[in-house]
């Protein structure tokens, strides 16, 4: 066991990843000679595997491991916590958005007493529409979820052993690295830091990537959307009850006949409703069977450790 380790989830960022080794190498060894720095290919197809691998045969204290196809972030997240030996588990993205010299500050707080340093971002590098959908799509999670997070907290953090222990015991294919510390509740602290520039490329995820992300994160991580579907059946019922009172009484009082606009706008409105329903109760159970199958969350594919290939 070392005393820190740095899992670094690698996808479209081949250019600045001997940066991003220099950068963390330095800000380690101010803290301490025991560490290691993992690196996870998520099977990037841009020839982020050769540069990962040269570096860990260079550097015996780089572990690579290459997935097998792209699981997607949270699972690489989670495979490079499963290869760690650390006592305390830094978790940062690869385009050095996260500057790697507040790994010092990350540790100080954690070992003050804390079982989870999250890093929030200030000034955050995104444009104006990523910036507003991030913070509709927190507010929504809060009341949906009921998640203590905000949009400016992102992957950066520091774990305890304990912590990472816990969160490997997850077996969700729904995977979201936040939401599951969240969940965990053990002690949590939180630092602040200027959100710095892309080093180089672009981000991973398109705006389909990000919807599709957000969904997940809203409707399959807690089934109250299945309860406000109850909810609003129940409502449209009353609705529906009140609406034949007022026809009977509108037929006693004035012999008036509502006709057939009233009739079709209800059956629309029952008819999408009941849809809408079946299609929600479809996705959730597309998402049981998913779990079900009991399929692995990631498959390793290649791996180099101590600077040779096991």
């Amino acid at each position: 066991m070392v005393e820190l380790s740095v899992v670094v989830p690698v996808y479209g960022c081949r250019d600045c990843l001997r940066a991003l080794h220099e950068r963390t190498t330095a800000a380690l060894r101010k803290i301490t000679s025991s560490y290691e720095i993992v690196l996870v290919d998520d099977c990037d197809r841009e020839g982020s595997w050769e540069v990962v691998a040269q570096l860990a045969r260079e550097d015996r204290a780089v572990k690579a491991f290459r997935l097998s196809r792209n699981f997607g972030q949270h699972a690489a997240i989670t495979a490079g916590l499963a290869q760690c030996t650390g006592r305390w588990a830094v978790v940062m993205d690869c385009d050095l958005q996260d500057p790697p010299e507040l790994i010092g500050e990350l540790y100080r707080a954690a070992t003050a007493g804390n079982d989870v340093v999250l890093a929030r971002r200030k000034g955050k590098r995104q444009s104006l529409f990523r910036r507003i959908a991030a913070r509709l799509y927190f507010r929504l999670l809060k009341v949906l979820a009921r998640a203590r997070l905000d949009g400016e907290f992102g992957s950066f953090s520091i774990i305890s052993r304990k912590v990472v222990d816990a969160l490997l015991r997850f077996r969700d294919q729904d995977r979201h690295y936040l939401f599951i510390l969240n969940w965990l509740g053990f002690r949590t602290a939180t630092i602040e830091y200027e959100h710095a520039s892309r080093h180089s490329g672009r981000s991973a995820y398109s705006l389909r990537d990000l919807v599709r992300h957000a969904l997940n994160g809203l409707f399959f991580q807690t089934t109250v959307l299945l309860r406000w579907i109850v909810y609003l059946g129940f409502w449209i019922s009353c609705a529906g009850f009140a609406l034949a009172a007022y026809y009977v009484y509108m037929y006693f009082r004035y012999s008036v006949y509502p006709g057939f606009t009233s009739l079709a706008v209800l059956i629309l409105i029952i008819g999408g409703f009941i849809i809408m329903s079946t299609g929600v109760a479809g996705l959730y159970i597309g998402k049981v069977f998913d779990q079900v199958k009991g399929r692995p969350l990631y498959v390793i594919d290649q791996s180099i450790v101590d600077g040779e290939p096991r």
